[in-house]
């Protein structure tokens, strides 16, 4: 390749080489030569500057993080953190790094997690990172960068504020690399990060390196979206698949287009078979598109395709990968507790795995889903059935991804899935290195709209938007660290305020254009005889009173008081001298403009009111809580803490106040292990929608009941408080999980749990492993007794399948 290059070619080679000698180095080392957002990305990292990449679904955005990391280990000191907006996503990556730099270079911090913490990689949450800067842990020395992998995810209600925490408090010297999906803001996003950071470049790519083929499968036939018959745009729809669409799935001739119009004409339907999963299977495997991902927006949906397609006789398998797939399922599962197995449905989960099959959703324990991630990466799994959930950044690419609906159950209602998730969804098609092209497959229902498909796969995507907020534990934190104006002032550096003045600016220049406008038409309405302004705004109260009438039910002194209204305002209408203007009608008609103009552009003065220094505003009724509750204290002019306001700088999450102002009363003093316990799962569950609260029978017997009631009422107390200084307040306890984690406790086995809790294991480890976050805080936070109890209870629930881990 060298050879057939010009003089000037190779001399411009080796320069570069010369002045990127770790990106050369770097690039050596793959198996795919970068593509040239990836290699300007790197370049921007190897010059020490932030950069923030935009790209798709599955376009290899991680090489970017990579390459940070291989720079950072040419030194013999610098630092590397990898944060994750999730604990699956920590753990895969900490998994691919071990692989590539070796245990004692890695480390993992997850909350409930620690390992080699020390070491030079450490992959985290981003909560873990933010409580680290508040703490000004030794950790964070010699640190010079922080990848931030999905930062389009961090938009969700609960995270959303960490990570902008720590864009504003990660020291000036850390570089940051964040990795986006093709958000339609990016540019946005990187201007912020440039204010706040300084030296960032933004780095944006629309092209997926694996072209994404899209099909409808309609009946038994996969028709293309789009016409690819070369006469016509790319994204014009494939004419075929609009007649197919018109006449339930079926090509016709110019005679049976007569036959159907004859057919309308009598009020009938064309009929629209779909096809069953287990014959979309193989529908697929003979057309070479597997592995395949099928997208089922339910949980019980995709166990219920795996059982369906099981039954049906699919096996997908060689004898030498049925025996693969059990060897490597006995490894990883060889911790589990053999009376667990049966609880969990080891069995009929191992039988789907030897034919190739699998489900993938929140419900499985996280082992399971972990052995499927790696079977099929290993191309030995060949279907899997998954929840959206999969599509947030896990590595599991295949070859084809199958949508059955095009809509999902979003809490509350039924609802089309997004531009934005759908190229999510739809970006895990196509291999790279493996696939010529990836392929999605929709599967068509009566009443689908083809255009409605094609604008759904052409549109860009959605755009990135803060969800920042102040928090009680945030508010703490800064004013310790920087007093309460200077904490002011850093949370107006937030990207929220940055988008609510980027709003301002929009809305204040709109209102200067609208000002001029309002001076044009007042001096249009301006009469020779007088103020017409005035005389306009009589003319228009009259209007109004006329218009709005009177009750039927007014008494008849209202009655009288309105006519009097009306006689007068109409007096002093005829009185005025404009009235007798000859040219009147034509100056009310400039003064009907203005008066509507005047309207929206007050509208607009308000708006902006309410915007300029929104996230201050919020941040002050928060401290004016924390002050009445003694947390915070006046010094002059400034706020500082006090013993309280310490404790409450180490308490995280969505109930930090409440746990705090329990502690501080001393309501959870008397409770035991399994008590306190099942107390902190109260504090972190949420019940489905349908669920609601469970009678006192179940709930735990002894202290924690009268525990549980004084929580309660103090949960109301700080509710009300919070809703009179105009903050949001919170949703009350809920204890549908409580008598299941204070039996887990105490020591009752996994069977009768899950019965009890009426759950999946995988909903159980995610709830019991946010209470054992719970605990370790109490643990190190409350004094005395209640830390002691505190740890004793984590140990206790720290077990079995929640004591797992693949990582540990």
């Amino acid at each position: 390749m060298t050879d057939q290059l010009s003089p000037a070619e190779r001399f411009a080679a080796s320069k570069k080489r010369t002045r990127l000698p770790i990106l050369e180095a770097f690039r050596a080392r793959q198996r795919f030569d970068l593509d040239p957002y990836q290699l300007a990305a790197c370049e921007v990292v190897e010059n020490g500057k932030s950069v923030l990449v935009a790209a798709p679904t599955g376009a290899g955005k991680t090489v970017i993080a990579e390459f940070a990391i291989f720079r950072a280990m040419q030194t013999t000191a610098e630092k590397v953190f990898y944060t994750a907006p999730m604990k699956a996503l920590s753990n895969q990556k900490f998994n691919e790094l071990v692989a590539e730099y070796g245990p004692d270079a890695v480390g993992l911090l997850t909350g409930d997690t620690n390992i080699n913490s020390r070491a030079r990689i450490v992959v985290m949450t981003t909560e873990v990172l933010r409580n680290m800067l508040y703490a000004d842990s030794e950790l964070l020395r010699n640190l010079s960068c922080v990848i931030m992998d999905e930062v389009h995810y961090r938009a969700d209600r609960f995270r959303g504020a960490v990570w902008e925490e720590v864009i504003i408090h990660l020291p000036q010297s850390v570089r940051m690399v964040s990795l986006s999906a093709t958000v339609s803001n990016a540019e946005e996003f990187g201007d912020w990060l440039q204010a706040v950071r300084g030296d960032t470049e933004v780095i944006v790519s629309e092209e997926r390196p694996v072209p994404l083929d899209q099909h409808i499968l309609m009946r038994t036939k996969l028709i293309d979206l789009f016409d690819s018959s070369g006469l016509a745009a790319t994204n014009r729809v494939n004419p075929e698949l609009v007649q197919m669409a018109r006449y339930g799935g079926r090509t016709l001739s110019a005679r049976q287009m007569k036959d159907v119009g004859r057919y309308h004409s009598r009020g009938g339907r064309p009929e629209n078979q779909r096809m069953d999963r287990p014959d979309v299977v193989k529908l697929l495997d003979s057309k070479n598109l597997l592995p395949a991902i099928f997208f089922i927006f339910s949980r019980v949906g995709c166990d219920q395709a795996v059982t369906r397609v099981l039954r049906a006789g699919v096996r997908l398998t060689t004898v030498q990968e049925r025996d693969e797939i059990r060897a490597i399922v006995e490894e990883r599962c060889r911790t589990l507790l053999d009376e667990d197995l049966a609880v969990l449905g080891y069995w009929d989960w191992l039988t789907g795995l030897e034919r190739g099959v699998a489900a993938h959703h929140a419900g499985l324990l996280p082992a399971f889903k972990e052995v499927v991630e790696e079977l099929f990466q290993k191309k030995l799994v060949k279907v899997v059935f998954a929840t959206e959930t999969l599509a947030l950044g896990i590595n599991m690419p295949a070859r084809t991804v199958v949508l059955e609906k095009l809509e999902k159950f979003n809490g509350e209602a039924r609802v089309p899935i997004t531009p934005g998730e759908y190229t999510q969804l739809t970006g895990r098609a196509g291999r790279r290195g493996i696939d010529v092209e990836g392929h999605s497959v929709i599967q068509w229902v009566d009443g689908l709209d083809p255009q409605a498909v094609a604008s759904l796969a052409s549109r860009r995507t959605y755009p990135l938007n803060s969800s920042f907020k102040p928090t009680y534990n945030m508010a703490v934190n800064l004013i310790e660290q920087f007093g309460r104006e200077r904490t002011r002032e850093i949370l107006e550096s937030s990207f929220a305020q940055f988008q609510a003045d980027r709003a301002v600016v929009d809305l204040a220049r709109k209102v200067r254009s609208q000002e001029e406008s309002l001076a044009g038409y007042a001096t249009s309405m301006t009469c020779h005889l007088g103020d017409f302004a005035e005389y306009w705004s009589i003319r228009r109260e009259l209007t109004d009173l006329e218009r709005k009438g009177i009750s039927n039910t007014a008494s008849r002194a209202e009655r009288d008081r309105r006519q009097r209204q009306v006689t007068e305002l109409r007096r002093r209408m005829k009185q005025h001298p404009c009235h007798a203007c000859p040219e009147r009608e034509q100056h009310a008609r400039w003064a009907e403009r203005w008066w509507k103009l005047k309207r929206d552009t007050d509208q607009l003065t308000a708006q902006i009111r309410t915007r300029t220094g929104a996230v201050a505003k919020v941040f002050d009724r928060v401290t004016d809580v924390l002050v009445q509750l003694g947390y915070l204290v006046a010094v002059g002019s400034e706020l500082a803490l006090n013993t309280n306001g310490r404790m409450l700088r180490r308490i995280y999450g969505e109930r930090d106040l409440l746990v705090a102002e329990s502690l501080r009363r001393g309501l959870w003093d008397e409770l035991d292990p399994a008590s306190i316990a099942a107390m902190a799962t109260t504090l972190v569950y949420e019940p489905r929608r349908e669920e609601g609260q469970v009678g006192e029978r179940h709930l735990p017997r002894g202290r924690f009941r009268e525990a549980f009631e004084r929580t309660g009422t103090l949960w109301a107390e700080l509710d009300d408080l919070e809703r009179l200084h105009k903050l949001p307040g919170s949703q009350p306890l809920s204890t549908g999980l409580a008598l299941a984690m204070y039996r887990w406790a105490s020591g009752t086995g996994l069977d009768a749990v899950l019965q009890e809790a009426d759950m999946a294991a995988g909903d159980f480890v995610r709830w019991t492993k946010q209470t054992i976050d719970v605990l370790d805080q109490l643990s190190v936070v409350a004094h005395g007794e209640v830390g002691r109890t505190a740890r004793t209870a984590l140990d206790a629930i720290r077990r079995g399948i929640v004591a797992y881990s693949s990582v540990a």
